[in-house]
């Protein structure tokens, strides 16, 4: 369908259409040589080389990695945890606590961080939500496809439990009117297959199922399949919910309701989840006043929320923890999928609590664990041309960018009707910038 849609653009330049990567039917066919397995059960890849799945708890199916090789008559153990989950995710099960290894190889998100624990984050998006509903505008939410949003499904279909005020049963009521639309195929897909296996989710969850309350089902909830349908969505003007990928803004259905809703102060645009330096979200949750979207420049009129606690990653504490977990601790750890500086502080962490070793390897590198860890090879990654160009257009832009950053968050600062954590988060916005531009200097 991409394809599709970039050769009608090409053809009308009078360029050749391009081939698709692959088929539908090819990727049909490739699930052939996909082979299921169940976690806690081990798996013999050869008679050296054994593995075995254990509940990540980051999304459905995620895991940690057990792996046994056995080599020259000395079995070692190495432990890769994927994308460790946060035990605050109200669907999945908390992840696999592991009880030995030599060697573990870690991701690092979150390690220089804590999440704000957001008892309240159901009652925080009921509030946002209904006040977009109330002035007439549109709730964009750009959501991961599989995982966040399905959680997002659960809180709204939970909030009516919350409490029993009201103002409060008036805000659940404008919810409940409202449309919501799920506009994503893999979210929509996702969202069956959790239907499917909800024996995985923590045992509070199936009990509410059993009970004939199912948190991925409820009045108002409709799943946009085609591009028409999608369309559709920003032909209306009736207030509505609008779920849809990517969570980070990069690509996708998102970018088309963004252009048709970021210009508009009644709509809202709420961000549940993690924003990587350099997407389209991370501009636009960190007050830029204009965003391109496909090639337009669009002023960022809507209001911008973003609700924490509802990150899929472990934060620094969940990390610690899960190594805290081990009777034997492993001999080394490998940090990586974290940013420079959460990977020094997670490292140093590591390194003062635990005294374990800890390397973080860089790209291309290459380590024999046989008995003293050493790196043995690395591949030097070359940078393009046209990169050089695009970093000095970027300092031009930010420079731009960081006086206007100086006269609105003043301007917010003086305000004396704004909350306490509005100045805390606008207070941890800047020292988060401010260590990524001493990171860039000291680099």
């Amino acid at each position: 369908m991409e394809t599709s849609w970039k050769n009608k653009k090409r053809i009308r330049k009078g360029l050749e259409p391009m081939e698709p990567m692959y088929t539908a039917e090819e990727a049909v066919r490739c699930l052939e040589i996909f082979e299921p397995v169940q976690y806690d059960e081990i798996i013999e890849i050869t008679k050296e080389i054994h593995v075995r799945f254990n509940d990540a708890g980051h999304m459905l199916g995620s895991s940690i990695i057990e792996l046994w090789v056995n080599e020259n008559g000395k079995e070692e153990k190495t432990v890769f945890t994927g994308d460790l989950g946060n035990s605050d995710i109200p669907l999945l099960d908390a992840p696999t606590m592991i009880e030995d290894a030599d060697l573990l190889v870690m991701e690092s998100t979150y390690g220089s961080r804590l999440h704000l624990r957001n008892d309240k984050k159901a009652e925080d998006f009921l509030n946002v939500v209904s006040e977009t509903l109330d002035n007439g505008g549109t709730v964009v939410i750009p959501s991961f496809a599989v995982g966040r949003t399905q959680e997002i499904l659960y809180e709204i279909n939970k909030l009516r439990e919350e409490k029993d005020d009201e103002e409060f049963r008036r805000k659940y009521k404008t919810l409940m009117k409202a449309d919501v639309y799920v506009d994503s195929p893999l979210a929509i897909s996702a969202t069956e297959v959790f239907r499917e296996n909800t024996n995985l989710f923590e045992p509070e969850v199936q009990e509410e199922i059993m009970r004939g309350d199912n948190p991925l089902e409820f009045p108002g909830l409709h799943f946009t399949r085609t591009a028409e349908e999608s369309k559709a969505l920003n032909e209306d003007e009736r207030p509505s919910i609008i779920i849809s990928a990517s969570g980070m803004c990069e690509v996708g259905r998102i970018k088309h309701h963004l252009k048709h809703n970021i210009w508009n102060p009644k709509s809202t645009i709420l961000f549940v989840g993690y924003q990587a330096p350099g997407t389209l979200g991370y501009q636009i949750v960190n007050g830029a006043k204009t965003v391109k979207i496909f090639g337009d420049e669009m002023a960022v009129n809507a209001r911008v929320e973003y609700i924490e606690g509802y990150s899929g990653h472990a934060d620094q504490e969940g990390l610690m923890n899960f190594i805290y977990s081990f009777i034997k601790k492993p001999k080394n750890i490998f940090l990586v999928h974290g940013e420079k500086e959460s990977q020094e502080v997670l490292k140093y962490k590591i390194e003062n609590e635990t005294n374990i070793p800890v390397i973080i390897p860089d790209f291309g590198e290459t380590y024999d664990v046989a008995e003293t860890i050493k790196m043995t090879n690395k591949i030097e990654r070359k940078i393009p041309s046209t990169m050089r160009a695009e970093i000095l257009g970027r300092l031009e832009k930010l420079k731009s960018e960081i006086k206007d950053m100086d006269e609105y968050v003043r301007k917010d600062v003086d305000d004396e009707n704004l909350r306490d954590e509005d100045i805390f988060r606008i207070n941890e916005k800047i020292k988060d910038l401010e260590k990524q531009i001493l990171n860039v200097i000291e680099g």
